[in-house]
Formats: C-alpha cells, sequence, structure tokens
C-alpha cells in the first residue's frame, strides 16, 4: 500500500513538472513572438545635408526621387533642427537625447580634438539592445567613447558609396531579432583629403571623376542650382553647389538600394524608417552656425502607424528628442527624465500639436580651436543667438575657410558676403534677435531696437531658464551667473 502511494506521489510530480515545463516553453514562445512584433528601426544620418538640396523640400534641381518616395510615404517635417551644426557633438544628441553641453560632447572626437561623452550615459543602441534589439552600424561614427556608443555590429564599406553601404547590410536586414540599423554615410560632406590647390578650384564633395560601383554619376551644370540668399551668387558658389548636389544624389541612390533590399526581406511593413542630417551644408553660413540654415534640416519619417501618407508637419522639434521617440515608437519602456528631449511620436500626424513651438541650439566648439560658444533659441517666429564670445573674432572651420564659395569673396575685398557684410560675419554682436516671419534669412538684427525690448528680455529669460534646467556650464557666463557651481566669494 505504502509502495503505491509512493509511485502515485512520483507520478503526480512528474505530470506537474511536464505542465510546468509546458506553461514556460509557451510563455517563452509568446515573449519571443511579442518581442519579434516590434518594429525594426532605420535611422539614417546623412552628413552635412540642408533643407534646401531635397526635392521634397521644394528644389525643383536636384534628383532625390527615393528620399522623395519616402516622404510621399510618410511625414515631412518643416521645422526639424539639430542642436548643434557640427558634426560630432550633433550625432552625440541624436544617440542620448541630451545636450552636448550636459554630456561632455563639447566637440570633435576625432584626430587631436579628443572631447568624448561621459561615460555613465547610455545611450540608444545601448537601450534598444537591453531591449531584444540587433544592432549595427555602418559609414560615419564620430562619437566616443565605444562603451557609451556601442553597437553588436560593425559593418564595413566605402562610406562614399550608399550603394556598396546597402549591400553590406544585408545580413541586419535579415535578422531573426528586431533590429537597429544606424546608416550614415560620409556624403554630402567637403572632400577628403584637404590638399592644397588653387584657391579657386571647387571642392569634390567626394566626387570622382570615374564614379563609384553601382552608382550612376548624376552631374549638375553649375548656372541651374539654386544659390540660397545668404551665400555670394557667384562662379565659385555655383561650382560647390553643383558638387554638393552630385554626392546627395548618390546619397540618394544608396538610399533607394538599401528600401529596395528591405523590401526584398519582407521588413517593409514593419520598419521605422527616419530621414535626417547632422547640420547644414558646408558653407559658412550653415555649417558651423546657429543660424536656420545650419540647424533647420530634413527630417522624413516613415513609421506602420502612420495612417496619412505623404503630409507635412510644422510642429518644433529638435534631435535631442530623437532617441525618446524612437524608444517609444518601438514601444520600449524608459524614464522620460533621463533625457532632455521628449517623444514627438504622438504628434507626428497632428500638425496643431499644441506645445511644440520652441526649440533651442548649444554649440560650443567644432574643431578645438574653434572656441565660440553660441546658445540660441526660437520661440514661435522670434529667435534670440547669443554670442558669449562675441568679443572674438568669428572662427572657422578648416574645410570652409578654404572653400573656393569663401575665398572668392575673401581675397576679392568684397564688402557683403550674401545677405551679410563680411564685417559683420566675423565679428558677431553680443545678442541677435530676429523675426523669422519677416526675415527668413535673418538679415536684420532687432536686439537694439527698442521696439522689441520686452521680446528681447522675454527671450533672454527662456535662454536662462534652459540652461539651468540643462545644466549648461556656460550658464556662468550670464554676469558670472554662479547658480550652478557656487562663486566661492563671501557676499
Amino acid at each position: 500500500m505504502h509502495k503505491l502511494i509512493f509511485n502515485l506521489f512520483y507520478l503526480f510530480v512528474f505530470i506537474a513538472t511536464i505542465g510546468l515545463v509546458s506553461c514556460q516553453n509557451q510563455a517563452a514562445d509568446e515573449k519571443q513572438t511579442v518581442k519579434s512584433n516590434k518594429p525594426n528601426v532605420i535611422l539614417v544620418v546623412s552628413d552635412d545635408h540642408g533643407k534646401d538640396a531635397l526635392g521634397c523640400y521644394g528644389n525643383p534641381i536636384i534628383e532625390t526621387p527615393n528620399l522623395d518616395k519616402l516622404a510621399s510615404e510618410g511625414v515631412r517635417f518643416n521645422n526639424a533642427y539639430c542642436t548643434s551644426a557640427s558634426c560630432a557633438a550633433s550625432r552625440s544628441v541624436i544617440l542620448t537625447g541630451q545636450f552636448g553641453h550636459a554630456t561632455g560632447s563639447y566637440g570633435h572626437v576625432h584626430d587631436y580634438h579628443h572631447f568624448s561623452t561621459f561615460d555613465g550615459i547610455k545611450s540608444l543602441p545601448v537601450l534598444l539592445e537591453e531591449a531584444g534589439y540587433a544592432t549595427a552600424r555602418i559609414g560615419k561614427y564620430h562619437v566616443a567613447p565605444e562603451s557609451v556608443y556601442h553597437f553588436q555590429e560593425v559593418l564595413e564599406a566605402d562610406p562614399r558609396n550608399t550603394v556598396e553601404m546597402a549591400n553590406k547590410c544585408e545580413g541586419i536586414l535579415s535578422s531573426d531579432k528586431p533590429f537597429f540599423l544606424y546608416f550614415c554615410p560620409d556624403d554630402p560632406h567637403r572632400g577628403h583629403p584637404f590638399k592644397p590647390a588653387r584657391w579657386d578650384m571647387p571642392n569634390t564633395f567626394g566626387n570622382k571623376k570615374e564614379g563609384y560601383e553601382g552608382v550612376e554619376t548624376k552631374v549638375y551644370d553649375p548656372k541651374d542650382v539654386i544659390v540660397p540668399e545668404y551665400l555670394p551668387d557667384t562662379n565659385q558658389s555655383r561650382e560647390e553647389i553643383a558638387e554638393y548636389y552630385q554626392s546627395i544624389s548618390r546619397v540618394d541612390q544608396g538610399f533607394g538600394r538599401l528600401m529596395n533590399m528591405l523590401e526584398k526581406a519582407g521588413k517593409m511593413d514593419n520598419t521605422i524608417i527616419i530621414y535626417i542630417s547632422d547640420n547644414g551644408m558646408a558653407f559658412p553660413g550653415a555649417k558651423t552656425t546657429v543660424y536656420e540654415p545650419g540647424i533647420q534640416l530634413p527630417c522624413i519619417v516613415k513609421s506602420p502607424s502612420i495612417k496619412n501618407k505623404g503630409t507635412q508637419n510644422n510642429a518644433m522639434v529638435s534631435w535631442v528628442d530623437l532617441t525618446p521617440t524612437i524608444l517609444n515608437m518601438a514601444d520600449v519602456s524608459y524614464k522620460a527624465e533621463d533625457f532632455q528631449g521628449r517623444s514627438f511620436k504622438n504628434i507626428v500626424e497632428n500638425d496643431k500639436a499644441e506645445g511644440w513651438d520652441e526649440v533651442y541650439a548649444s554649440h560650443t566648439f567644432h574643431e578645438i580651436t574653434m572656441y565660440y560658444p553660441m546658445r540660441a533659441c526660437r520661440v514661435g517666429n522670434y529667435k534670440l543667438i547669443w554670442n558669449t564670445a562675441w568679443r572674438l573674432e568669428y572662427p572657422f572651420a578648416s574645410d570652409l575657410w578654404a572653400s573656393s564659395t569663401w575665398q572668392g569673396v575673401y581675397r576679392s575685398g568684397q564688402e557683403f558676403y550674401g545677405n551679410r557684410k563680411m564685417e559683420d560675419y566675423l565679428f558677431r554682436p553680443e545678442f541677435e534677435l530676429f523675426d523669422l516671419s519677416n526675415d527668413p534669412w535673418e538679415a536684420k538684427n532687432l536686439a537694439k531696437d527698442k521696439k522689441y525690448a520686452d521680446v528681447l528680455k522675454e527671450m533672454k529669460a527662456k535662454l536662462k531658464a534652459y540652461q539651468l534646467e540643462t545644466r549648461d556650464p556656460w550658464i556662468i557666463m550670464w554676469d558670472h551667473d554662479s547658480s550652478m557651481q557656487g562663486t566661492g566669494v563671501n557676499l
């Protein structure tokens, strides 16, 4: 009798164990199903591509059919801003959701510059990896340290050949896991290396006479290009803009190839695709400035959740918003307080969303020799720039100084560079206040106009509050404001 009871007991334990294992396996399968249903994410960040050179943003000359198609299938933002018109500083913000002055990402990381993000920061690829994503990057990196900006896979290709780059992404596109692909061409950055040449020769912007394998070379006639108002309409400008257009057409072809591969992999309907640039076109007056051409950039978002395709959105969004937005779109939990930006997922299709009418910019360095801190805010149609080092001559990025566009004006001794006097470009006032509704090219400084005294006061207050909230060390430049660190002076 005891033996029978003993055997029945062990039979019960065995059946219970089988049931428990079965339940666990079922739960694991359900968990895996949930994981695999998460959307994939492709973030494309081009290098020095302004809004000026995209068909979907109104340029009738340049050929960008693949990016135009993306806009027709998603949402095009008209007021999207980087926070610093400098490659490395901007990319750190894109991947952390924090301003560069808050993370130590003050300027370039490569070569002799050595700026680097604080070790304790958690970046987008790390957060997505923790959520079960496969992460991969290809092309320009330009952030440090690797431990902060870690990707599981680093793909290798010529960053000037976006078709080759796309072809190297086949493995990640066919991943069994949801994936995050960070796709970063070198185009249309000015060409390397910067060897001495005749001053009036246009930069190549990475273009080569022999072209690139798999890429159809698109050549533009300088007489046809569109010269923005802030640039001089000279032969040098037109020749360089034509080269710039050619480089962008190469980006577009590679992007098209990537989309074809995504479609072939059967992942198109479950992939979030975002196209942006790190800063504006590499011409004096745009890149390295906080003027609109330097920081107001293309932003095209396509997502499985978007119902109204081919729409526009005028909300003011910022690259500091990208990391929380992508996490939110990917249904990855996060703490809002960990970021200085905020998710714009819920207003992608809401062009009249309230509370999206302010953006801020924070530029401190480009190259380490280019110390010129600028803080800026745009509130509605008003924009304030604070040049904290206004007593210094405005410094030049080495490639912009060498550009034939700048040298043509500089060498000829002309009074104006585009819509600004040369003297005003090189020696800036402490404050620049613009009404963008009447002055979109920021040519008329209203900071000393008594009629705008109240506007100036309000904008200064907003700028200072933003600096305090984001722990900007340069807040001390407000009359030695020591609210963040104390003075050591007994008052």
